[in-house]
């Protein structure tokens, strides 16, 4: 487990592009270090903006795209398609750009694909997907990933885990089929806890003052079960990447 990092930046258009810089460099350096590096996705606003921002870099073509294997930390269960997928706002965003392969790109079933509307065989199709490329590097059945971006919710949420929830406090699983989310579309696909807990780094992008209570509740030291994302941390690295706004309410010191 590691300590958390806290970089601020002025506002949240900054934020986004210092932050595609930065995993820019990151996919490089680890394709020189090992070959491929392993990237799990968010959405939101902060999460597409930095694909975005990639799309546009004139350092984008640095990273060789073919060799950079990609997964997602939760997804809407919607249509193929449907424009509030987190797939399809990646792709749209930077994934249809690059000449990435499609065999190593790992996104999460749809309700009108293989499993139907069946999510928690989706998500457990998922987790035999994580497990096929699993690493020995880490405790349980997930790839070692190097990079894994989540956002953070008004209520502390992280990929799909909401406060209070079952899901939350999973332990055994590596996905789960979340039903009744307080927020639209109520039923998701999201990594647990233990599973993002095996990243090298976590990398956790916000902004706005909306976050700022459970920003500051989580480096103050809160509990997930009440706060999701006090649960999210890198093996090797936690990145809290901040405006000014989400940054707001964080006590001196913390």
């Amino acid at each position: 487990m590691s300590r958390p990092e806290v970089i601020v930046h002025p506002t949240a258009e900054l934020l986004v592009a210092a932050t595609a810089a930065r995993l820019i460099t990151k996919l490089i350096d680890t394709q020189v270090e090992q070959g491929v590096a392993s990237l799990v996705l968010t959405g939101g606003r902060a999460g597409i903006g930095v694909l975005e921002h990639i799309n546009r870099s004139p350092a984008r073509d640095a990273v060789e795209w073919e060799y950079v294997d990609v997964y997602w930390g939760d997804e809407r269960f919607l249509p193929d398609g449907d424009p509030d997928r987190n797939e399809t706002q990646a792709r749209r965003a930077l994934l249809d750009h690059v000449p990435v392969d499609p065999g190593r790109v790992h996104p999460m079933a749809p309700p009108d694909g293989k499993f139907g509307a069946d999510v928690e065989a989706a998500a457990a199709h998922y987790a035999e997907v994580l497990a096929t490329t699993a690493s020995l590097a880490t405790d349980i059945a997930v790839p070692y990933f190097d990079v894994l971006l989540l956002g953070v919710g008004e209520e502390g949420h992280t990929a799909s885990l909401f406060p209070n929830t079952p899901y939350v406090q999973e332990i055994e699983r590596t996905v789960v089929g979340v039903h009744d989310c307080p927020k639209p579309p109520p039923t998701r696909i999201s990594l647990t806890l233990p599973a993002i807990q095996t990243a090298s780094e976590v990398w956790l992008v916000t902004t706005g003052t909306a976050k700022a209570e459970p920003v500051a509740a989580t480096l103050g030291g809160a509990k997930p079960v009440d706060i999701p994302v006090a649960g999210a941390y890198g093996q090797d690295r936690t990145l809290w990447l901040l405006d000014l706004d989400a940054a707001s309410a964080i006590a001196t010191g913390a």
